[in-house]
């Protein structure tokens, strides 16, 4: 009993660490943007740090917390299944995609600024494939959030 609650809140912390550093990644981007070199290695050091220190550590609590809740049940309902597939499509995005770009976007602009502090061509374009990678996180993250929340019956489970 006790270790059932407490993963329960390792994974609520796993979820306050991951979707808040996700909400602070987008907001940061939104009220700062980039308009010059300097602003942006500003901004992408601090997405570098939390993705380290709040996103990647949130999201291993949440697979761990995730793992156990799924080896606990005999019989896999299907919200769980569902939990299990976003969070693996997730995992994979933040470790094969965005991870990678963020020191590499933050060298980018520090190149920029070595080089009179306009913002190059590459960076524009790693950025923009950044946005498009992040904004196909939004829907598994909701479905995520929402399975494991609500557990609802899916497919034939509803007919039983």
């Amino acid at each position: 009993m006790f270790i059932k609650k407490f993963m329960n809140f390792l994974s609520e912390i796993g979820t306050i660490m991951y979707v808040g550093g996700i909400l602070s990644h987008i907001i940061i981007g939104a009220v700062v943007g980039h308009p010059d070199a300097q602003t942006a290695y500003n901004v992408y050091t601090y997405k570098e740090l939390s993705a380290y220190y709040l996103i990647l550590p949130g999201m291993g609590l949440k697979i761990l917390s995730d793992l156990y809740l799924y080896f606990s049940y005999e019989i896999k309902p299907n919200w769980l299944k569902v939990k299990m597939a976003m969070m693996a499509f997730l995992a994979i995005n933040a470790f094969v995609f965005l991870v990678p770009m963020m020191p590499e976007l933050r060298e980018l602009a520090r190149s920029s600024m070595d080089a009179g502090g306009t913002l190059s061509q590459e960076f524009f374009d790693k950025f923009a494939k950044e946005e498009i990678v992040g904004i196909s996180n939004s829907l598994p993250l909701l479905i995520e959030i929402l399975m494991g929340s609500f557990k609802p019956k899916l497919f034939k489970e509803r007919r039983q």
